[in-house]
């Protein structure tokens, strides 16, 4: 069995390989999405051994923690399984609004309760924050919560660095969630050595840029959903990006892996990154993922790697 890993300060114990489930019922992110086959990918993730979900109360909005709470109320238990979600969206005449509010906060987390059908969150995340709430007041809530039972751990995401040190005045935050990719590395400027410097763990979202990183496109590939307006993915830009990917090749063949293992196994040799919660479509591409732990990257691999995407 796989080691699992403790989340920042937290006892939260979590295999190395989670689910991002943006895909599970995230109908106001990707087109077409088959709620059955949404509710595959968990029970597959489930099945295999992993035991961490992220899901967010505006994917959908609201509909993946639905299906997610569906598919724990089949096993009838979810002893071991570790529920991540999110909130600071809400609804103002139809239009969203950011509210790091303690009510609201409270709101939130109540409102995702029910639909996961849960008694409790283990992982409970600031999505994004506003302009106006203290951030330390904000956590402030989300510790009133843990010690009440309704969460087992904080976590604040899309915070700056200026945020999260304010996030964490009182040292109650377990884990940062921000986009963090070889295309984009800003967080190591200085959050990635906050974190490691204050035992929070860094989860890293869209570790594969949006499949970019995967090593699957090809300068004819066509996109009708979230990537389509995407920098990463328009014009020069893409090609450029598409030969970086293409450089990453010879080491994964080195390694027996695909492109997409290789660079997932270079995320877990980061300071403070414990986990990761690359997305998925299919079943088969929940299972894949696991074989990420079957690459050990030397120190020349890991350095080949950085100097590619540096240059």
């Amino acid at each position: 069995m796989t080691e699992r890993i403790a989340l920042g300060k937290s006892d939260l114990l979590v295999h190395p390989i989670g689910l991002g489930t943006n895909a599970v019922g995230g109908h106001n992110l990707y087109p077409n999405l088959n709620e059955e086959t949404g509710k595959e990918l968990v029970r597959t993730a489930l099945d295999s051994g992993m035991n961490f979900l992220d899901t967010a109360f505006i994917y959908g909005p609201e509909r993946s923690e639905e299906l997610i709470g569906e598919v724990l109320k089949e096993r009838g238990s979810r002893d071991d399984i570790v529920i991540a979600t999110k909130g600071a969206h809400k609804f103002v005449n139809g239009e969203v609004k950011l509210d790091n509010s303690p009510a609201f906060l409270r709101e939130a987390v109540e409102g995702s309760l029910k639909r996961l059908q849960t008694d409790y969150i283990d992982l409970y995340y600031i999505h994004f924050p506003d302009e106006q709430t203290p951030k330390d007041e904000a956590v402030g809530e989300l510790k009133r919560l843990r010690d009440e039972g309704k969460i087992k751990a904080i976590g604040v995401s899309n915070f700056s660095i200026d945020q999260l040190k304010e996030a964490n005045k009182d040292g109650y935050v377990d884990v940062l969630q921000s986009e963090y990719n070889l295309f984009q590395r800003e967080a190591e400027k200085d959050l990635l050595p906050y974190t490691a410097e204050n035992q929070i763990s860094f989860i890293p979202y869209f570790p594969l840029a949006s499949g970019l990183l995967a090593g699957k496109y090809s300068k004819d590939s066509k996109f009708d959903d979230i990537r389509a307006e995407n920098p990463l993915f328009k014009g020069e830009a893409f090609e450029r990006n598409l030969e970086k990917v293409e450089k990453l090749r010879e080491i994964s063949e080195s390694n027996h892996a695909d492109v997409a293992h290789v660079v997932l196994a270079w995320y877990l040799t980061r300071d403070s990154i414990d986990a990761l919660i690359p997305g998925a479509k299919r079943p088969d591409q929940v299972l894949d993922n696991l074989k990420t732990l079957d690459v050990q990257l030397t120190r020349e691999e890991i350095e080949r790697i950085d100097s590619i995407f540096r240059g």
